[in-house]
């Protein structure tokens, strides 16, 4: 026995003539080690937990930027043939490069080519009205789909930010102003 009382465990030992090690030691070793085992795991868990919710936070308030100025850039007029250059080189050492922050604008407004309209002859009437669509019993407001874009609105989300995200998501954004 060494000076722990633990028996001495060699090639050379006889196990029939050892002594075994008492119940309660044994007990008292795996308690120990299940409750450090599980407190370990707790505080990684929570770790963990508060690490995801750090960056879905972030993400979020990514999006809402995004949103942001997507609909700032959108509410400027002559943006629409605004496009970046694309650059061309290789990369042999694994990284990609940084995007081009130079934009090229047209700056000349774009050209709409519209033929002139010949009036109406006054021998032919004029066409009939578009016929007009029946008042639905249950409004938009109200639809599980677009309830959620109208709380937006009432929170002060810029319209065309919601309108892009009802495009992505199949919706049409023309009944935000309804």
């Amino acid at each position: 026995m060494d000076e722990d009382g633990l028996p001495l465990v060699g090639p050379g030992v006889d196990y029939t003539k050892v002594e075994s090690i008492s119940q309660k030691r044994t007990i008292a070793f795996l308690n120990h080690f299940i409750t450090h085992t599980a407190s370990f795991l707790n505080r990684f868990s929570n770790v963990c937990e508060e690490k995801l919710e750090t960056i879905s936070n972030r993400i979020q308030q990514l999006e809402i930027n995004m949103n942001i100025l997507e609909a700032k850039l959108s509410s400027i007029p002559g943006l629409e043939n605004v496009t970046a250059p694309v650059s061309s080189q290789s990369t042999t050492s694994g990284t990609t490069p940084a995007p081009s922050t130079e934009t090229t604008t047209n700056t000349q407004p774009p050209q709409t080519t519209q033929a002139p309209q010949a009036p109406p002859a006054p021998d032919e009437a004029p066409p009939p009205p578009p016929p007009e669509e029946p008042q639905q019993s249950n409004p938009v407001s109200k639809d599980p789909r677009y309830a959620k874009y109208f709380k937006l609105i009432n929170v002060g989300v810029p319209p065309q930010a919601i309108k892009n995200k009802m495009v992505l998501e199949g919706l049409d954004p023309n009944y935000l102003e309804i």
